[in-house]
């Protein structure tokens, strides 16, 4: 079992900067990629970054804007947020995706944060 935790949401105005952190712990397997995602209310998850290695993912919305990374040999992901705009108020999901490779294929276990709200103001 993996446990998931974000921090750092808060409210912020336009243009302004905020820094997201998540850290996994528990049973941690070699193969694994760490993203974020966001949901703002009546709209669906999307995805805003994701990096695995020195393989880094960016949704349209925010690139440019978004930086993802991650500290070497830890399970600790950082998402920051540049530029910010009123449209990127929503709750900011870490997701924790690890797989095992076994004789049948591979196996996938998914785990989710239980979100940080971020609120740009105009």
């Amino acid at each position: 079992q993996v446990q998931v935790a974000e921090s750092g949401g808060g409210l912020v105005q336009a243009g302004e900067s905020l820094t997201l952190s998540c850290v996994a712990s528990g049973s941690i397997f070699f193969h694994n990629v760490m993203g974020w995602y966001r949901q703002a209310p009546g709209k669906e998850r999307e995805l805003v970054a994701s990096i695995r290695g020195i393989d880094t993912e960016y949704g349209e919305a925010v690139k440019g804007r978004f930086t993802i990374a991650r500290e070497i040999g830890k399970n600790t992901a950082y998402l920051h947020m540049n530029r910010l705009k009123p449209e990127d108020t929503a709750v900011y999901y870490c997701k924790f995706l690890q797989w095992r490779i076994m004789a049948d294929g591979r196996r996938d276990y998914e785990y989710w944060g239980q979100g940080t709200q971020v609120t740009v103001s105009s």
